[in-house]
């Protein structure tokens, strides 16, 4: 069994489950307010692991668990780049690929010039080259006499990385690795047929919008997008001058996407703080509010996926809290021209709470199944690279901070060069 943290910006949930053949069982799940997160960043420690303690709690209660094994943690944020990187391996002759000549060349993709403060998260392979034939997507067991390799180099920025850790250090919990939020929502709600065949998943959350691309099985393209759910509760709270609470009440119950098919003539009804008189407002002009934010991150979702110039017939699939505005789906179809559908966690078992087969909970779902693809050694899906037990065994964990983590890397490089050296003399 292993534990999963999302750290969203309005919602943590943590949960915990196990693996049987392909299917995958929530056993216990625990929810709470997010704070001390923004646009999906650790911001304040302290905030976050208060807010933490009782989802753990929960967890533990309700699953009648002790010890925890492992824990794996997403991080996502408007921090998050991709660039593609190449790389070659000339072989000594001709010969057959194996599984050590792709490890070579993925650990040739690391060594990048960095923007200072930046940090791997992960290597996804693209294709690979052998000779003059390109676009191959399992060289092992072909025979050649040089190799190349055609990646997507996933980067963070380091400190809101070392924060997160820094979180599950101060939690006392035995932190695996993290986990980029849109390739484990994707796990979730994708079916291998619409990656093959090309699809763009957008997840809605409070903060952002995260975007993710996949053709011929492959993740394509991925980007973030800095405005989500909250933009548009802000919005409302500020038209009608009315609470946050109340804004995003009405939001998920009348909020409407398309304002053409709302009549002029219908209105709800807040209630007024204190003695004031109750406040009336125009759906129309609530669903006015709610298709200009939505038309303005389509706009963004529009941009990358035209700069990924692939073709997705299998459309788009929403995903998300903010998935569920009444319309969405027709409203973009109609806008974009392509499929359109909502997911929901898939490949759940049947003894999973019902109510986790719901877009909210799809990356917290996504994180559990990439966690056992991860201890799985599986790497169709993702590549894993942050894993830094290393410095969670130190003797001294508890007194480490996230300061202390380049000063440790540093040490480490300088003693490994001293060793090197004085095994060549």
């Amino acid at each position: 069994m292993i534990i999963v943290i999302d750290l969203g910006t309005t919602k943590i949930v943590g949960l915990v489950g196990e693996k049987t053949g392909n299917r995958y069982q929530i056993i216990s799940y625990g929810e709470t307010v997010s704070s001390g997160i923004k646009h999906g960043q650790v911001e304040n420690v302290k905030s976050v692991v208060n807010a933490v303690v009782p989802v753990l709690e929960e967890i533990k209660k309700t699953s009648g668990i002790s010890k925890i094994d492992e824990v794996f943690v997403g991080i996502a944020g408007l921090h998050i780049k991709c660039i593609e990187n190449r790389t070659e391996l000339s072989l000594d002759e001709y010969q057959e690929i194996t599984e050590n000549e792709i490890l070579q060349l993925e650990k040739n993709a690391r060594n990048l010039s960095l923007h200072s403060g930046d940090e791997i998260l992960h290597i996804i392979p693209r294709s690979y080259i052998i000779d003059d034939e390109r676009n191959i997507t399992d060289p092992v067991g072909r025979f050649g006499r040089k190799i190349a390799g055609q990646f997507y180099v996933i980067m963070g920025n380091k400190l809101t990385a070392d924060l997160t850790r820094f979180c599950m250090d101060k939690l006392n919990l035995p932190f695996n690795t993290l986990i980029l939020e849109p390739i484990a929502s994707a796990r979730a709600v994708l079916s291998p047929a619409e990656k093959e065949l090309g699809v763009a998943m957008i997840d809605m959350g409070g903060g952002t919008t995260d975007l993710i691309i996949y053709k011929d099985g492959k993740m394509k393209h991925t980007a973030v997008i800095p405005l989500g759910g909250n933009v548009i509760t802000s919005d409302i709270k500020q038209s009608f001058h009315i609470l946050s609470r109340h804004a995003e009440q009405i939001k998920i119950q009348y909020g409407v996407c398309i304002a053409s098919e709302v009549a002029d003539n219908k209105y709800i009804t807040i209630p007024g703080i204190g003695e004031r008189p109750a406040i009336e407002i125009s759906c129309k002009k609530l669903a006015c509010i709610i298709e200009a934010r939505i038309t303005e991150i389509m706009s963004f979702v529009n941009n990358e996926i035209n700069h990924c110039k692939e073709k997705l017939n299998a459309g788009i699939v929403f995903t998300g809290g903010g998935a569920l505005l009444t319309g969405l789906t027709e409203f973009v179809n109609l806008k974009m021209g392509m499929s359109v559908r909502i997911g929901k966690p898939q490949y759940l078992s049947n003894n999973s709470p019902k109510e986790m087969v719901h877009p909210k909970y799809s990356t917290a779902a996504g994180l559990l199944m990439c966690g056992f693809d991860y201890l799985d050694g599986k790497k169709e899906e993702i590549n894993l690279l942050n894993t830094r037990k290393e410095v969670e065994q130190e003797p001294n964990k508890k007194q480490r901070t996230q300061i202390l983590i380049p000063v440790i890397d540093v040490l480490k490089g300088f003693f490994r060069e001293t060793i090197e050296e004085e095994n060549l003399n």
